[in-house]
């Protein structure tokens, strides 16, 4: 790699320190050329990226990013996953690793604050951004179905609930 293109590598990388959500470094030793493809696509569905890393550049890169803290997990074949969403790259690393005995997730960092493999774990286990807006969409429509529902019921039925509802009170 000439000069040029370690300083383009030192600044796309900065880039992505400085914009991410979340990063998480894995080591990739004997990962096939098919499994690299799978992964990547994997990630670029969910949203994110793969970048396979020059550990010394990443370390210029890092210097001054909210993610400096990545540091002491660049040693040996690393790579990072990254994404806008905090929980994309983390689900999509924890689940390759899980089904590819040569990925190793190491760790990651969301903005200032480093994470272990055990929090990378558990941002993975949560509903992506997507899940918690049809969520909370469900919980927004449902009242409003049921509002929709009663309005709609015939003027029998509605007579009838209040006659029991006398009924019952004079009984009382």
């Amino acid at each position: 790699m000439d000069r040029q293109a370690k300083e383009s590598f030192v600044a796309n990388l900065k880039d992505v320190f400085n914009t991410s959500a979340v990063v998480v470094v894995a080591q990739n030793t004997g990962l096939t050329v098919s499994e690299m493809n799978e992964l990547r696509s994997a990630m670029r569905d969910a949203g994110g990226q793969i970048k396979v890393i020059k550990n010394k550049l990443t370390k210029i890169a890092l210097d001054g990013t909210p993610l400096s803290a990545i540091e002491e997990y660049l040693n040996g074949p690393s790579m990072l996953a990254y994404s806008d969403d905090p929980v994309a790259a983390p689900k999509i690393a924890i689940k390759f690793a899980k089904e590819n005995d040569n990925f190793v997730v190491l760790g990651g960092s969301l903005p200032e604050k480093k994470i272990d493999l055990g929090e990378v774990k558990q941002l993975a286990s949560l509903p992506s951004l997507d899940e918690l807006r049809a969520k909370i969409l469900g919980l927004i429509n449902t009242p409003a179905g049921n509002i929709a529902s009663l309005v709609n019921t015939p003027g029998t039925n509605l007579a009838q609930v209040v006659k029991a509802y006398s009924e019952k009170s004079e009984a009382a």
